[in-house]
């Protein structure tokens, strides 16, 4: 039986520049197990951002096929997109992407209304995310009151509330100092080993490379070095 969490077959992915189109990325394979800490790197243009985006149901291939959990993402219409992702899938992104006018517990509430969970539990589970992540005493604030360091906190609470299979992270050191990048990364990485959640980066960041436990380098869309599974 296949255990992979996330299996990328023949991925190929086309963009339009002016009259000469990017190949981002060209017949690529990977699999991923439940329970890695896995940082995609490469320069600007290896693909690794297109890679997270085709994982995170958030594009579509050309040519290829990704599955999480065994679920074909190819032929899924946008609703099964949709539905897949508030399901299965977290997402931290280098902008935050919280909402301005919500509390910090609201913001990582707004996941769990998707999700249709009753008003008590919503508020008794993202006060426990937001006391993992160390902003319990944080969670009236608005995002406009909090640090760029407590709003990627935030970000990572909303990601795990839902207690997805796994949480996709694009830069998400790159508008944080050194101190503050390196303790939302202990944070994941204690988020990881105590929850078992998976992590997926797409970085340039050296400090995210050390913290990670498998690094897949990537050059003109396709994989030229993979320092092997975190998991055997």
């Amino acid at each position: 039986m296949d255990d992979a969490l996330v299996k990328v077959s023949g991925v190929s992915k086309t963009y339009p520049q002016g009259s000469t189109p990017v190949l981002a990325l060209r017949g690529l394979n990977l699999e991923v197990k439940a329970g890695e800490f896995t940082a995609f790197v490469g320069p600007s243009g290896s693909g690794k951002t297109t890679l997270l985006n085709l994982i995170g149901a958030l594009d579509t291939p050309d040519t290829g096929d990704v599955l999480i959990e065994g679920e074909s993402l190819r032929h899924l219409p946008r609703a099964g997109l949709a539905k897949l992702r508030l399901r299965k899938l977290g997402f931290v992104f280098q902008d935050f992407n919280l909402i301005p006018v919500l509390s910090a517990q609201e913001n990582v509430e707004y996941v769990l209304v998707l999700h249709k969970v009753p008003a008590a539990e919503r508020r008794s589970r993202a006060e426990e995310v937001l006391d993992a992540v160390g902003l319990a005493d944080c969670r009236h604030r608005r995002p406009g009151q909090l640090s760029g360091g407590q709003q990627q906190r935030v970000a990572v609470a909303r990601a795990i509330v839902g207690e997805p299979a796994l949480v996709l992270a694009d830069e998400p050191t790159a508008n944080l100092d050194s101190d503050t990048g390196g303790a939302l990364l202990d944070l994941m990485l204690s988020l990881n080993r105590t929850r078992r959640t998976t992590f997926l980066f797409s970085t340039h960041d050296a400090m995210v490379m050390r913290h990670a436990r498998r690094v897949v380098r990537l050059t003109d869309g396709r994989v030229v070095d993979d320092s092997g599974h975190a998991l055997s």
